[in-house]
């Protein structure tokens, strides 16, 4: 009937995690190595009550850098792969082996274009202007399973079942601008908060809840042989039942639920001209990016030391959410435009009366081909659909456009972080247990971190940390600040099964006083 061809979505699904790589920052928006490192103020980030020992003035933009790449799948291998092979990837026996029924990937960008803090008395005042980006999907390995055994045997679409629901894609991205205040209560309790203004750059949240076909059609070479049957082979009641049995067992079904909602300045969905207008593509416009929305934010932390060695914490980061303008969004639906085809449908009229089928074969025969007309018509419609060129396209979903009627709130990826630490050798060595779990969409991640940190001097702090979970304990961190500049990792690369890898560098100048004992 058509060929199909799978190049354009392997190249989707490439693109993605390329797009994931580049973005450079997974499930991370602070580094946990440095949590119980004093001497460096990036530990701010995950608690805003932990004030460091002197101000600061992070360098613009390269004061705070943090590149993190991971997968709960794949690994640094895979990712070359892909990069290598992006049209073929998921041909390899290797790579479909090792995924999961679902991958997540979750990316998480956060920059700070300018961030400074400083004492006032027993106060610390501090001040950020930094742009987020959280982007969060899951990918399920029946998607790499179909795209490999569709682009192998162009007949399974005739006589196939596939289900490759499950899709997600969730993007939110926004400025941030915070006013952050600490306080040391006492001795012993220290206090801090963190209010930020967002402002929107966008939010898109794609769900495929349901895209699901299953198919029994006749190939080409039976459809030929049904338009050269002759008077003989439709003149007893045994061929015809025969006939009708085999028309009865066709079928294919396509069902579609799924749904985008956007909220970008420049992102346009593309229709088509004439009814029932489909999306029919995606642009986007660089030039007319712009704020789409505002939101509000807030962090807050706590420290509190039990004993003179034994100190606990804890914070709730990002709680807040984005107010989405109702000029900037847009929706596209697709729930009612499935496709059921049932091989009695391509029944009708045929005799079941022996004496009518053998006293006039010809009317018979008649019927059977305008029947086959409809089949041969209805299947290419099914064919058309599921194999016009990109399987997962525009045609396949059949998306349509919604008015958008009010605005729309999206949250932000919420973290809760909880760490103790015990201090030795009159508190230049601590060893420390800390645990994180963030809130992502459409999978909460969550981290445990052990860590040993040697701080003789405000300028020159050292930390070895292992994280459990994200790497699956396979690998190690290590942090160290001398003088202005700051290196990390939670992750560190030990070669191509790599699975989590990551990446921190700071450079920032003192500031003001030290902190008030």
């Amino acid at each position: 009937m058509v060929s199909c061809k799978l190049s354009p979505l392997s190249k989707l699904i490439g693109a993605f995690c390329m797009m994931s790589i580049w973005a450079l920052s997974v499930n991370a928006q602070f580094l946990r190595t440095s949590y119980f490192m004093e001497g460096t103020h990036y530990r701010m980030q995950l608690n805003p009550a932990l004030t460091p020992t002197r101000g600061y003035f992070n360098i613009p933009v390269i004061g705070s850098i943090n590149a993190t790449v991971g997968s709960t799948s794949l690994d640094y291998q895979d990712i070359i792969d892909i990069i290598d092979d992006s049209d073929n990837f998921y041909t390899n026996p290797k790579f479909l082996n090792r995924l999961k029924d679902k991958n997540h990937i979750n990316v998480n960008v956060a920059t700070e274009i300018l961030s400074a803090g400083w004492y006032k008395g027993k106060n610390f005042w501090s001040v950020n202007v930094g742009l987020r980006t959280d982007i969060g999907a899951t990918l399920t390995k029946s998607m790499f399973d179909f795209l490999n055994e569709m682009d192998v045997i162009e007949d399974n679409w005739l006589n196939s079942a596939y289900d490759i629901s499950g899709q997600k894609m969730n993007v939110n991205a926004y400025t941030e601008v915070g006013l952050g205040y600490a306080r040391a209560i006492n001795s012993r309790l220290t206090v801090g908060g963190r209010v930020k203004a967002l402002l929107g750059i966008g939010n898109m949240n794609l769900r495929m809840n349901e895209v699901r076909m299953s198919a029994n059609l006749p190939s080409d070479a039976r459809i030929n042989e049904f338009r050269n049957m002759g008077l003989d082979d439709v003149n007893t009641e045994a061929k015809v039942n025969a006939l009708r049995n085999e028309f009865n067992n066709y079928h294919a079904l396509l069902a579609v639920d799924a749904r985008l909602e956007s909220s970008f300045k420049g992102l346009n969905l593309e229709e088509e001209v004439n009814e029932p207008r489909y999306i029919s593509d995606i642009d986007f416009e660089n030039k007319d990016l712009g704020i789409a929305g505002y939101g509000f934010g807030i962090d807050l932390g706590a420290s509190y030391k039990i004993m003179d060695n034994l100190t606990v914490s804890a914070s709730i980061l990002d709680l807040g959410f984005i107010s989405w303008s109702k000029g900037s969004t847009q929706i596209a639906n697709a729930n009612a435009s499935g496709i059921d085809l049932k091989g009695s449908t391509y029944t009708a009229g045929i005799p079941t009366d022996p004496a009518v089928i053998e006293a006039d074969p010809q009317a018979t025969l008649d019927i059977i081909e305008a029947n086959l007309n409809r089949l041969e018509s209805d299947a290419q419609g099914y064919m058309d659909r599921v194999s016009g060129g990109d399987v997962l396209d525009y045609e396949l979903l059949q998306l349509r456009k919604e008015e958008a009627t009010k605005s729309r709130k999206s949250s932000l990826a919420s973290t809760v972080v909880l760490g103790a630490e015990y201090g030795l050798l009159d508190n230049k060595l601590g060893l420390g247990l800390l645990s994180t779990t963030r809130f992502m969409k459409p999978q909460t991640l969550s981290e445990i971190t052990f860590s040993a940190n040697y701080r003789p001097k405000n300028w020159f702090n050292v930390a070895l940390s292992y994280s459990v979970i994200q790497s699956a304990g396979k690998s190690f961190g290590l942090g160290l600040k001398l003088g202005p500049v700051f290196l990390g990792t939670d992750y560190m690369f030990l070669g191509k099964d790599s699975k989590t890898v990551n990446g921190f560098v700071g450079i920032s100048v003192p500031l003001g006083k030290r902190k008030t004992t």
